[in-house]
């Protein structure tokens, strides 16, 4: 079993729940939906899923560092990847530190460069929600 790279980047607002979210991306290409299980849950992301390009089966279990709102979080299945949404619960101004609970570093957790935005430039980040129309 091996472990896909998870790309994460964030957003904090603490007036307005819908800019207070984590930007996550799992990347396994070519899982058909039958063969991916994603479980998310107010403190966790769970994933298991078949590649069939690269014949190989992925699993990740990911222990968030704060809560999230798992019924205003949104998911994109693509052929390269799982994009995820996941609202933070606690409306706060400041960034979570990290990702994860436990504060050691993983190999496979990296920062998305292309979401990512400084705490103190967040106002001028364009609003980017993956694809609107398929959004689930």
């Amino acid at each position: 079993m091996a472990t896909p790279e998870v790309l994460w980047a964030q957003r904090s607002n603490k007036t307005e729940a819908a800019k207070n979210f984590i930007y996550l991306t799992i990347s396994v290409p070519d899982v058909q939906p039958s063969k991916l299980k994603l479980d998310i849950t107010p403190t966790s992301v769970i994933f298991a899923g078949h590649s069939d390009s690269l014949k190989k089966d992925y699993a990740v279990t990911l222990e968030l560092y704060g809560e999230i709102d798992v019924s205003a979080s949104k998911t994109n299945h693509t052929a390269k990847n799982v994009e995820m949404v996941l609202r933070k619960k606690e409306l706060k101004e400041e960034f979570w530190p990290r990702l994860l609970k436990d504060a050691k570093k993983v190999h496979f957790l990296k920062t998305d460069f292309d979401k990512w935005v400084d705490e103190d430039e967040q106002d001028e980040a364009p609003e980017d929600d993956l694809g609107k129309p398929n959004m689930n």
